[in-house]
């Protein structure tokens, strides 16, 4: 079993070792990884993601260790980063923790167990579950919604307690101990012996991370969305370091938007919103002008086309008009008093036909089109009296119509 030094300090970014085992790369690994007596670095466990940095061997050669994770037996992996040549048991190195991405974690970490202990004192919301990603880390509450109210109250909280600066210790007791002690969440009965997280008169917790030495480090908490899932609420948060680039990056992005509207940037909200009416009705007003469009199209063609054998037929091929406007042409064109058929196609983007009869005509519109299409290679069908389908590319459009519009003449 590997000895864990972040137990003690997460403060610890360099450290003396020695290697006892050597795994190479395999089919199931394609990196090869390494086995030290003891380590600081942190493998991906408890929601919080690995630590990275560095191994210099004997005689300076520097290895880089791109993940860490936990062996089931208690072992810690570090996976080297594509190494020239593996370093045999026994021999000394010394590790070097990334420190900024140590400090990101330790923050992450520390101020979710601020904001989780914010909600159940402000709410009684228990958090059932902890991630921590690149960008943002999450909670899951153990409900099923959450209010603007409630986010803004326990981030309020939360950042006061981190304002506070009070002391972050790590001790270890029995889990008898543990059972009396009031853990906030009180992990499975795994190892007789648990790790304590304990913020001065706020918040003990069983965890195996990296963790502040006081609440002031964490720097700040911004929450920044909450989405109902399977299992709760999951709220978005970021802390320290990452809030501040997180909010910096909201910022540009808001001042960007506010120039193009020539706004100021709490007038944006506002802004979008008319945007976004005005997009809805020249959205409908597009579509009524398409429909007129269609309509007239289809009853002048009515009116320039002589009737044969009691109906119209009506061929007409879109070259500027889409499958969409074709489709609306032949519904057009097939539901006034005439009886009619309309064989339509469009040859914007992928080519298509429509083939459309007034209900309960005497032609079968499916039928037709499965043979036009199987002279060419295209897929498509439909009823009776309405079908549609693809053409393949290069096919003359205009002569498929004209051979359908032979076959319903004959």
């Amino acid at each position: 079993m590997t000895k864990r030094l972040y137990y003690d300090s997460s403060e610890v970014h360099e450290f003396d070792s020695v290697v006892e085992e050597v795994a190479p790369s395999s089919a199931e690994q394609s990196r090869p990884a390494v086995i030290l007596r003891e380590t600081a670095f942190y493998p991906t466990s408890g929601g919080q993601v690995h630590d990275t940095g560095w191994l210099t061997l004997e005689g300076a050669e520097r290895l880089r260790v791109a993940e860490v994770a936990d062996a089931e037996d208690g072992r810690i992996l570090h996976y080297l980063e594509a190494p020239p040549k593996l370093p045999v048991a026994g021999v000394r190195v010394r590790g070097s923790i990334d420190r900024e991405r140590r400090r990101d974690h330790m923050q992450q970490h520390s101020g979710q167990h601020v904001l989780s202990a914010a909600f159940v004192e402000l709410y009684q919301l228990p958090t059932v579950s902890f991630h921590m990603g690149e960008d943002y880390c999450s909670i899951d509450l153990a409900t099923p919604s959450v209010s603007s109210e409630q986010i803004a109250g326990a981030e309020k909280r939360a950042n006061e307690v981190v304002f506070e600066n009070r002391p972050v210790q790590i001790r270890y007791v029995s889990r008898a101990e543990a059972e009396k002690l009031g853990l906030r969440k009180l992990p499975p009965a795994e190892h007789d012996q648990l790790r304590l997280v304990e913020i001065a008169e706020f918040d003990l917790s069983a965890c195996g991370g990296t963790h502040v030495d006081t609440t002031g480090q964490i720097g700040s908490i911004l929450l920044r969305k909450a989405e109902k899932v399977r299992q709760g609420t999951r709220v978005e948060f970021v802390c320290g370091g990452r809030a501040v680039r997180i909010a910096r990056r909201d910022h540009g992005a808001l001042s960007e938007a506010a120039a193009l509207f020539s706004a100021k940037l709490w007038d944006v909200p506002e802004q979008i919103r008319k945007s976004v009416e005005e997009s809805k009705l020249l959205r409908k007003q597009k579509d009524d002008a398409v429909d007129q469009l269609a309509e007239l199209m289809a009853l002048a063609a009515l009116h320039n086309q002589p009737e044969r054998k009691g109906r119209k037929v009506i061929v007409k091929a879109f070259s500027d008009r889409d499958i969409s406007f074709a489709k609306l042409f032949a519904q057009k064109v097939t539901r006034t008093a005439t009886p009619a058929v309309a064989l339509v196609a469009s040859t914007v983007n992928t080519a298509g036909l429509v083939f459309a009869q007034t209900a309960a005509g005497t032609a079968d519109m499916g039928a037709l089109l499965k043979q036009i299409l199987s002279s060419v290679g295209g897929r498509g069908g439909g009823s009776r009296d309405f079908a549609q389908g693809g053409v393949p590319a290069g096919c003359n459009v205009e002569q498929l119509l004209q051979q359908a519009a032979g076959t319903i003449g004959s």
